[in-house]
């Protein structure tokens, strides 16, 4: 596939690559993935240019590509990875520490782009900035082509929250922080402001990675969690998260499937929080008993993505207590990034693990 070089305005630093970086570009549903070469980038002050050192396919990418979530095409999908940084831009990048970024450093990035200065993040929504950017989301084009993680190389633009991360983690752990676990810190922080989660009753529903991450969350924060899935393999799963089962009614529902909205409001108790988690859509309308929910005083919360610091304490958690449960399994399998289109039929199967990790250069 032939791409047409298109240098965005502003001052740019040229980095060249040798060998080529490759990215694999997803052309449109029912078409396989074309690769691309990409000789050189063009960095602007503020960005970082990653090498990738694994990816992982996310339930939005396979909603993609089966034509079930809108996307603009030709596109980068991918946005769970770990990577190392071989290149900054003149101006130099930090963490989201605060502290600066180095030539070698080994990160894990948001799925965001935001500015940082519209009302929106001021008021500490930057994932939901007036000007958004979101990796594996927008067409290659106006910002360079490695847009997205199923490719060898990232580029990270101003903007992007950066975490850097240990060496001894594994990248298997590592990856998919960038969307499930952040995702997962995020819900049950969110859930925290209601209610002081040691001693909580927490029922999530879903079994996927997000779900299980919450669970293990919850867990290590005091809560006796419940975690409620249709398929067997994966409710026994929830074991080794820290799932166990429930004696009343659950103070916090976390609803991490898309499937089971209706029965997460319902089945709160009163005074309770429901906190529906965005990444598992798009799902069916339900109904909303609008009186019910008024009568036992139940507070619905959505959350969307993260913000810069639960990333970083999505990360902190794997790095430390998070260490007990089995993260490192979540990718039951690991393919060539050449082989894409085959681990995404994969990733739709009943059977498919958790995760399903690429690894570039092979």
């Amino acid at each position: 596939m032939g791409t047409l070089l298109i240098r965005p305005p502003g001052h740019r630093r040229d980095v060249a690559l040798r060998p080529a970086a490759t990215a694999m570009v997803w052309v449109g549903e029912g078409h396989p993935h074309e690769t691309i070469a990409v000789p050189g980038v063009a960095l602007a002050d503020g960005d970082a240019l990653v090498a990738v050192e694994m990816s992982t396919i996310c339930g939005s990418d396979v909603h993609t590509v089966r034509g079930r979530r809108s996307a603009p095409t030709p596109l980068v999908l991918g946005h769970e990875s770990v990577g190392r940084v071989i290149a900054i831009g003149d101006a130099g990048a930090r963490t989201v520490d605060g502290t600066p970024l180095r030539i070698g450093d080994r990160v894990v990035w948001s799925v965001t782009v935001s500015c940082a200065s519209c009302d929106r993040c001021l008021r500490g929504l930057p994932q939901k900035c007036r000007d958004l950017g979101k990796y594996g989301h927008d067409r290659v084009g106006a910002h360079g082509d490695l847009t997205g993680a199923f490719a060898s190389h990232v580029q990270l633009r101003e903007g992007t929250a950066i975490v850097r991360v240990p060496e001894a983690l594994p990248a298997a752990v590592l990856a998919p922080a960038s969307c499930a676990t952040a995702t997962a810190w995020a819900a049950v922080a969110r859930a925290a402001k209601d209610h002081d989660l040691d001693g909580a009753s927490v029922r999530i529903h879903g079994a996927g990675l997000v779900g299980l991450s919450a669970a293990a969350i919850a867990a290590e924060q005091g809560a006796t969690v419940e975690v409620r899935d249709p398929n067997v393999d994966r409710q026994g799963l929830a074991a080794r998260f820290g799932a166990t089962r429930l004696d009343r009614d659950p103070d916090v529902v976390i609803e991490a499937s898309g499937h089971a909205v209706q029965e997460a409001l319902a089945g709160v108790a009163v005074g309770g929080t429901v906190v529906l988690v965005g990444s598992v859509f798009p799902a069916d309308p339900v109904p909303f008993d609008a009186e019910s929910i008024v009568r036992r005083l139940v507070t619905v919360a959505g959350i969307h993505n993260y913000t810069g610091a639960e990333l970083a304490e999505a990360v902190a958690f794997l790095a430390g207590r998070g260490r007990a449960y089995p993260f490192a399994d979540a990718v039951g399998a690991v393919r060539p990034l050449s082989e894409i289109d085959a681990a995404l039929r994969e990733a739709t199967t009943p059977q498919a693990p958790l995760r399903i990790g690429l690894l570039p250069g092979q």
